[in-house]
């Protein structure tokens, strides 16, 4: 029972946050991916709990919905204006920073506690550095804040610096993700 409670929780904050995707197609998957009690439990070398593989397939699971969810706000902050110019560079320099990350805040999660994490919806708009923010919703504390700042160094160009805070230093350190050139000319703002 307590399964189908954390499994029920994931549904209903997948929901809430994002209404990507709904119950009846999270809970076939669950089903078509995991084979049914008993196989597991025969199949399970001795020592080895099917918990444990349950936990690992759950822990993977919510990376990789917390990843696929950061992308398309990456994307929403970006706006049609400046999403098209660097999305490949995004998608091959930011991203697999961004997961690297994300992968390093799980570890020092339990699974229970990963199935808490959001991403806020609300990228900021016009000169904001906000992307998302990832938080507990039981505390409503952030965790992981990830923001896009334009550098314009002198004589080089626009660029977009990508970066995020940890909670462990109060946000304060920057953690750089790496860097997008724009052009010489003034970005337009975010969300345009």
């Amino acid at each position: 029972m307590n399964k189908w409670i954390r499994k029920s929780v994931v549904v209903l904050v997948s929901i809430l946050t994002f209404g990507l995707i709904t119950p009846t197609q999270l809970i076939n998957n669950i089903n078509a991916e995991k084979p049914n009690e008993s196989d597991t439990v025969e199949s399970a070398p001795s020592g080895q709990t099917s918990y444990f593989e349950e936990s690992q397939v759950d822990k993977e699971k919510i990376l990789e919905e917390l990843l696929k969810q950061a992308e398309q706000q990456s994307y929403r902050k970006f706006g049609t204006r400046i999403k098209p110019v660097i999305e490949n560079e995004f998608k091959e320099i930011i991203m697999p920073n961004i997961e690297k990350a994300l992968q390093e805040t799980a570890a020092q999660f339990p699974t229970e506690d990963l199935l808490n994490l959001a991403i806020t919806e609300s990228p900021g708009k016009g000169q904001s550095e906000k992307i998302f923010n990832i938080k507990n919703s039981d505390t409503n504390k952030d965790v992981l804040r990830f923001h896009v700042r334009r550098d314009n160094p002198p004589q080089a160009g626009y660029w977009f610096n990508f970066h995020y805070h940890t909670y462990h230093d109060g946000f304060q350190s920057h953690h750089e993700l790496g860097s997008i050139y724009w052009d010489k000319n003034t970005p337009p703002k975010w969300m345009s």
